[in-house]
């Protein structure tokens, strides 16, 4: 069957040493590191929550390059959040967290850029804060490195510089749900697939960025990812 209009481009995120993965769905978990729930107004071990973006979102960044992303419109205070990206290799259904690892195929280092203002009016409204999350460039992501070659990550250390200051530092044990714990979580909800994405949380530290700034985010394990700010 021919299609009445040109297909989309497919996704992709480039594989450390040669190739790429096809992004199917982009899942992220929200307050997922103690420290951060807290500096947004939360404190607890509160049951996990997730929102999406678009797998168009996806900015890739090829290893030991500086990426580029334009400032949003419609923002005065956009924010830069360091994860770890977990990316699906099988997918499944009901997977329990014993099992969890055997369905990732690697990790690779990722930024949750966020609209905050955009966000925090769509809260104070109770509406869903898609405009805040899930709009163009929002997810700038660094070559995924295959679990063959990492072995599982549940700690070390994640923090992100601006313009060579820290900002944010914190480690993968701190967690509030591990990455088994999501996945199984996630998948009592939606079934997974081979090509999904899961940003796990971020640490305390966020703030805003301007054009011009440089962005330097690192995982042990996994190197680290830059990104430039350019005028919108």
């Amino acid at each position: 069957m021919n299609h009445v209009i040109p297909v989309p481009p497919q996704p992709t995120v480039p594989v450390l040493g040669g190739g790429l993965f096809p992004v199917r769905r982009i899942y992220c978990v929200g307050r997922n590191y103690a420290e951060h729930a807290q500096e947004m107004g939360f404190t607890g071990r509160e049951p996990p929550f997730f929102f999406l973006k678009p797998a168009d979102t996806v900015l890739p960044v090829a290893d030991g390059v500086i990426g580029e992303m334009a400032y949003p419109p419609l923002t005065a205070n956009l924010h830069h959040e360091i994860e770890l990206v977990v990316a699906i290799g099988i997918g499944g259904r009901n997977i329990k967290a014993a099992d969890a690892v055997r369905h990732i195929w690697g990790y690779a280092v990722g930024l949750d850029m966020t609209r905050r203002d955009l966000q925090n009016d769509m809260k104070k409204q109770g509406r869903p804060w898609s405009i805040g999350k899930a709009f163009d460039e929002s997810a700038p992501i660094g070559p995924l490195h295959a679990i063959g070659r990492t072995g599982e990550l549940n700690r070390g250390a994640i923090t992100l510089s601006v313009n060579g200051a820290q900002r944010q530092s914190g480690d993968l044990s701190d967690l509030i749900w591990n990455v088994a714990e999501t996945i199984e979580t996630l998948s009592n909800a939606w079934t997974l697939q081979a090509g999904d994405l899961i940003f796990t949380g971020t640490p305390s530290g966020v703030g805003a960025v301007v054009p011009g700034d440089l962005l330097e985010g690192r995982i042990e394990g996994l190197g680290s990812l830059q990104l430039r700010i350019k005028q919108g």
